[in-house]
C-alpha cells in the first residue's frame, strides 16, 4: 500500500500528469482502524491492476478537509479566469473516459487553445463539463460568440454517449428549448401530462421545466 501522506504534500498530488484524479471518501461502521484497513487493501488491489499510479491518504482530518478544499475551490479558480461555458451532464460511468477524450478532441480541432475543465461526481456519472476561453482570449466575446456552437457541440456527444444533457441542476426555465429538443414526444407528453395532474392551474413554477 501506499505511504500515507497529507497537509503540502497533499496539494502535490495535483502536479502529478494523471489523466485522473479521484477523491474518495471512505466511512466505516465500526472503527477508523477498521476503515483504513479496508480502505489501504483496496488501494493495495488498485495498484496490482493497473488502475491507480499515485494515492494519498489523509492522516487527520484537517487533512481530508485540505484534500477537500482542493476539489471544492475547481469553481472559483474557473470563476477566476473569466467567463465559461458550463454544462451539467450525465454519461453512463463506464463510458465517461471514451466521452471526455473525444469531445475533448473534438472541442480542441474547432476551437484552438480552448481550455476543458472537466469535474464532477464519479458515483452518477455526474460532469461538470466546463469550456473555458483560450488564455490569451476575451472572455466575455468567446461566450458571446462560441456559446450556442460549443453547446451543440457538446450535447450532440453527450446524445451519442447515452447520457443528458441536465443533470443535478435540473431545467429551470433556461433549458426549456433545449429539453424540448433532446426529449422525445413520448417523454415531453409524460411530463406535461404529470405537470396538468399535480399543477392544473400552473401556479407551481411556471415557465420552469415546460412550457405553458
Amino acid at each position: 500500500s501506499p505511504a500515507p501522506s497529507g497537509g503540502s504534500e497533499a496539494h502535490e498530488v495535483a502536479s502529478v500528469g494523471a489523466p485522473y484524479f479521484v477523491l474518495l471518501e471512505n466511512s466505516d461502521s465500526e472503527s477508523e482502524d477498521h476503515a483504513r484497513a479496508r480502505f489501504e487493501a483496496l488501494l493495495e488491489t488498485a495498484f496490482e491492476a493497473g488502475c491507480v499510479t499515485d494515492a494519498v491518504v489523509a492522516e487527520s482530518l484537517s487533512q481530508a478537509h485540505e484534500l477537500w478544499h482542493i476539489r471544492e475551490s475547481i469553481p472559483m479558480a474557473q470563476a477566476e479566469e473569466g467567463l465559461n461555458i458550463k454544462h451539467d451532464i450525465s454519461i453512463p460511468v463506464s463510458r465517461i473516459p471514451a466521452f471526455c477524450a473525444e469531445t475533448d478532441a473534438l472541442l480542441a480541432r474547432e476551437i484552438p487553445g480552448v481550455r476543458l475543465v472537466n469535474f464532477g461526481h464519479l458515483g452518477d456519472g455526474n460532469l461538470h463539463y466546463n469550456v473555458q476561453a483560450p488564455a490569451e482570449g476575451d472572455a466575455k466575446a468567446f461566450l458571446r460568440d462560441q456559446e450556442e456552437r460549443v453547446n451543440a457541440l457538446v450535447y450532440e456527444q453527450v446524445a451519442k454517449y447515452g447520457g443528458s444533457f441536465s443533470a443535478e441542476h435540473g431545467i429551470g426555465g433556461l433549458k426549456v428549448g433545449t429539453l424540448e429538443k433532446h426529449k422525445s414526444p413520448v417523454a415531453l407528453s409524460m411530463m406535461r401530462a404529470i405537470k396538468q395532474a399535480l399543477d392544473p392551474r400552473n401556479i407551481l413554477n411556471p415557465g420552469r421545466v415546460l412550457r405553458a
